[in-house]
């Protein structure tokens, strides 16, 4: 069976982009990973996965977007200043998208009833 359009693209949006949430999450604060899978679920309606998780985290450490720390038995990430830059352009590029598909359908709305009234 063919999956809908509209659960590739939540898949490719919210799990394939793991990190845009996890750095939106370290930017209100430190976090540790268990918690971060558990906000991820809570803020975004999403389960992200354990092994995932940890593999973005610690690709974000490697290229400097967090930072990481030990208290205990649990490290704890806080997003760095190049993170939070990263984070910013994403939101710009996402919120540019969405405006861009909605100025497409609301002239194409225009412009067929337009055409209908004539």
């Amino acid at each position: 069976m063919v999956r809908e359009p509209i659960e590739r693209l939540k898949e490719k949006v919210l799990k394939e982009n793991l990190w845009l949430f996890i750095l939106r999450l370290l930017r209100d604060g430190e976090v540790y990973a268990y918690e971060l899978r558990r906000r991820i679920q809570e803020e975004f309606g999403f389960l992200a996965g354990k092994v995932t998780s940890y593999k973005v985290l610690y690709l974000l450490e490697k290229g400097g977007y967090v930072e990481a720390h030990k208290e205990g038995r649990r490290v704890y990430y806080k997003v760095t200043s190049k993170g939070l830059t990263q984070l910013d352009k994403a939101e710009k590029f996402l919120r540019e998208v969405s405006e861009s598909i909605s100025k497409t359908s609301i002239s194409k709305k225009k412009n067929k009833d337009n055409n209908d009234a004539c």
